[in-house]
């Protein structure tokens, strides 16, 4: 019988850019978060069961009846011509006036981020980031071989003045900055919104230092009071790169996002998608056009608003009851996520496994950072869970980190496990 190592016998063979290709703490988490008994409060997936799923089924039926020729053929490297014009409908609605010749469709907003970054970063250049940040971006990032510099945030969003300081510091370091990494409305992980006066002051400063900014914005249309803010690409049409999704706002599984660019770099990644991809589905494109054409998408997303703001509710109501003192955390005022800081002496990562014991998963703050920081933190997702799921969750989750400061207090520290039973370490499906 042969044998199988389990040393990858290609190791010296990999392109020198694979070393930064690692599994995410989310993924991780999706081999054990998926079981039914554990209160999932990790992945942040869209609550699609609240969409007119029979009405959508017919209308795609109907699209490949009616037009299967085009349908299930290929298609433009951009993205389809009225879909583009869609596009900049819907960005219409936080103030971005755009030219459909300047978006490209991309498979998800990801492939957006992946393919600026490949043609704007070469190995060793830096990337200004927040801190946190969203995670795949920060493994997109590393697979390009950029260096990260995080800049911090609070509950105001990112800190104008930190960022200035950064970069004053990496100017007389010569260093090269490609561009700014945020997300600015209801950011993922921390769920917090950069404010209207800060948005013009970050934007004044990347302009003073010759900075483009990448505006990864999946969850803005998703707030729970008042109308949308003024995305950063409405107030600058030239520095900003903007990244839109319909993942959050119709459905993740479709795959259908979106970059608008300068028209310079619009055909820059117009090329780059080719190389990738040749052209994307459009299948899923063409469900999307018809979606926006057919169904009444903005009352859809109010129901989303109301419905994720009823499980926001639940979970900072459950938060404020349970958990125990020294904790905080933020209070979004729309998406997905609450950050939340345990006391001092904890390690949210090195908890993790007792929590899945408890049945319930969370995302340690480590994956958010690309230097290992964030072991206090940890990202918490009420957009799935229904909001008694929510409550039993932190339930569960509160009794975790009592246990934790007990063992703090008696043998004045937390254990090193960095495995969860079931095997955390374990790469699954999924990256939101």
């Amino acid at each position: 019988m042969e044998l199988h190592s389990r040393t990858d016998a290609y190791i010296g063979r990999y392109a020198a850019r694979a070393a930064g290709m690692v599994p995410s703490e989310i993924r991780a988490l999706f081999a054990v978060a998926d079981r039914p008994e554990v209160v999932s409060l990790a992945g942040g997936m869209p609550y699609v069961s609240a969409l007119p799923l029979d009405r959508i089924g017919e209308m795609i039926g109907e699209l490949v009846a009616r037009n299967g020729a085009q349908v299930l053929q290929y298609a433009s490297a951009q993205g389809d011509p009225v879909l583009r014009e869609q596009i900049c409908e819907v960005m219409e609605l936080e103030g971005i006036r755009a030219n459909p010749d300047d978006v490209v469709v991309t498979v998800g907003a990801q492939q957006a981020l992946d393919l600026v970054t490949k043609i704007f970063v070469d190995p060793g250049d830096v990337v200004l980031a927040e801190a946190p940040s969203y995670v795949g971006a920060l493994g997109t990032f590393a697979a390009y071989q950029a260096e990260v510099v995080h800049v911090p945030l609070d509950d105001g969003g990112l800190i104008p003045a930190a960022l200035r300081e950064t970069l004053e510091r990496l100017r007389r370091d010569g260093r090269r900055v490609k561009f700014l990494y945020t997300v600015p409305t209801f950011q993922n992980p921390a769920g917090v919104t950069l404010t209207a006066p800060r948005r013009a002051q970050i934007l004044e400063i990347c302009a003073e230092y010759d900075v483009l900014v990448l505006e990864d914005n999946p969850y803005g249309l998703l707030g729970f009071d008042g109308e949308p803010m003024r995305a950063l690409r409405a107030y600058d049409s030239e520095r900003v790169i903007y990244l839109g999704s319909f993942s959050k706002t119709i459905a993740s599984g479709l795959r259908v996002g979106w970059a608008l660019a300068p028209h310079s770099v619009r055909a820059k990644l117009v090329l780059a998608a080719e190389s990738a991809v040749l052209c994307h589905a459009n299948l899923s494109q063409l469900a999307v056009r018809e979606y926006l054409a057919t169904q009444p998408w903005r009352e859809q997303i109010k129901d989303f608003r109301v419905m994720y703001r009823e499980r926001r509710d639940a979970m900072l109501d459950a938060l404020e009851t349970l958990m125990p003192k020294g904790c905080t955390w933020t209070r979004p005022s729309g998406g997905f996520f609450v950050w939340l800081t345990v006391p001092e002496g904890l390690d949210t990562k090195a908890m993790a496994p007792r929590a899945i014991a408890e049945r319930v998963a969370y995302v340690p703050g480590t994956g958010f950072y690309s230097n290992g920081d964030g072991r206090r933190h940890m990202r918490l997702s009420y957009c799935y869970p229904e909001p008694h799921r929510i409550r039993e969750g932190v339930r569960r989750l509160a009794g975790v980190v009592e246990e934790e400061i007990r063992l703090r207090d008696t043998f004045g520290g937390v254990r090193r496990d960095d495995r969860a039973p079931g095997g955390v370490d374990t790469p699954g499906p999924g990256l939101v």
